[in-house]
């Protein structure tokens, strides 16, 4: 005989219940609190245009001038070289990028949520000139997916917001 009792699937949503869960995407939740109410600030590169283009993808973009909350990034990007030939020729590359991020309230300043995600890609350099340019292209736009999605899931499980 099984242990197995179909009576503890009735009772696991009370228990998540009792120990503060909350659905992040139920009307309470904190993705209905964020959902276009937060600025991104200005891009001033390449890559963090396409991190705040996602981020706004996932937040939902401002629909008021000001937005309600604003979403502070600082991106930095580091390329490292690796599988280096004996004749010094680099066949692949792994890009690590770091977002430095603060959720502050617009009307009084007051920091919500701070810290910082990293991650990396990589990408092959063993092809023609234009092969690995559009590798890097490619490398860099996955990276900032990556970075913006962890930044969401850091926001959403970390807030406490009234929807």
């Amino acid at each position: 005989m099984s242990s197995f009792d179909r009576r503890t699937l009735l009772i696991l949503p009370l228990a998540l219940a009792a120990c503060g869960f909350q659905p992040v995407y139920a009307p309470d939740g904190t993705a209905s609190a964020l959902d276009g109410k937060v600025r991104v600030s200005a891009p001033n590169s390449v890559e963090t245009y396409l991190l705040v283009q996602n981020l706004e993808q996932r937040l939902g973009r401002s629909a008021k001038a000001g937005g309600e909350y604003d979403l502070k990034v600082r991106l930095t990007t580091n390329t490292q070289r690796l599988a280096v030939s004996t004749a010094n020729e680099t066949n692949r590359y792994n890009i690590i990028g770091r977002v430095n991020y603060s959720l502050q309230r617009s009307a009084t300043g007051e920091v919500l949520a701070s810290g910082a995600v990293d991650n990396f890609v990589g990408y092959s350099a063993a092809g023609s000139t234009v092969e690995t340019l559009a590798d890097e292209r490619d490398a860099k736009e996955r990276l900032m997916v990556i970075l913006a999605d962890q930044v969401v899931t850091r926001l959403y499980s970390t807030l406490d917001l009234p929807a």
